[in-house]
């Protein structure tokens, strides 16, 4: 079962590894907020597969700081993310 794990975890980091290409050549910043978002969340996935076919326990914790570090991101790219008519309107406000 160890086998399968690990082998689901390459397949995930594969996955991961492609969204890095979104992060670089992303055309707007919501593009590259979103593949950070999938680079976040399969980091956890990979971390929670490791954690159960090795049986470090100490790797779930550190997915779990992870999933945390993440949600705070979301939410601070939201709270500085201009609204619907541009930056200048929200200035203006």
């Amino acid at each position: 079962m160890a086998e399968f794990l690990l082998a689901a975890a390459a397949v995930v980091l594969a996955m991961v590894a492609l969204g890095l290409v979104r992060i670089l050549l992303g055309p707007s910043a919501v593009d590259r907020m979103m593949a950070a978002q999938l680079l976040g969340t399969g980091g956890i996935a990979v971390l929670l597969l490791l954690a159960q076919a090795t049986g470090m326990s100490a790797t779930i914790d550190v997915a779990l700081t992870l999933a945390l570090v993440a949600a705070f991101a979301s939410a601070a790219f939201v709270k500085s993310a201009p609204g619907p008519d541009g930056p200048k309107a929200a200035d203006e406000a």
